[in-house]
């Protein structure tokens, strides 16, 4: 049986940076990822720019001591409910350990940690065509808003 281990990350810790850099890295090169990679230069203004993000969060999966699942988070605030909020911005399991539990375990300790803080709501898009990524979502509680949102962006 796996051993499955979540910890809240330090980006300022920088073993643990280059295993957030890896995993993300991992995703990009997903399909559900957009099938890129990361650059080394793109690498170091993400570390220099999560460093000065005052409401950056992450956490980091091992399964069996090695990094496994990632979930890059960014806490927000809500005016309805005059409380805060996270919004899961990245939200990845390495090809390697899928099938594992790596997610579960993952969304798991993060719904905890918000709880744990009296958070309001835990957000997060997902592709529509991402399938397992429903599964899990759905598995672990969430449900299309009501009424239905839809995500759109305005790129510069």
């Amino acid at each position: 049986m796996d051993k499955i281990q979540v910890i809240v990350g330090d980006i300022n810790n920088q073993t643990q940076a280059e295993q957030m850099l890896h995993l993300l890295n991992l995703y990009m090169h997903d399909p559900m990822g957009g099938n890129q990679s990361m650059t080394p230069d793109l690498a170091k203004k993400n570390i220099a720019g999560l460093k000065q993000q005052s409401n950056y969060l992450f956490f980091i999966a091992y399964c069996n001591g090695e990094p496994a699942g990632l979930a890059n988070c960014f806490v927000n605030y809500s005016t309805f409910k005059a409380k805060l909020l996270l919004n899961i911005h990245d939200f990845a399991v390495s090809p390697n350990f899928r099938r594992h539990g790596v997610g579960e375990v993952l969304m798991n300790k993060i719904v905890a940690h918000t709880r744990q803080n009296d958070f309001c709501k835990i957000t997060l898009e997902v592709r529509h065509d991402n399938h397992g990524a429903k599964n899990l979502y759905q598995k672990a509680g969430f449900t299309e808003c009501n009424t239905p949102m839809h995500f759109w962006e305005l790129p510069l």
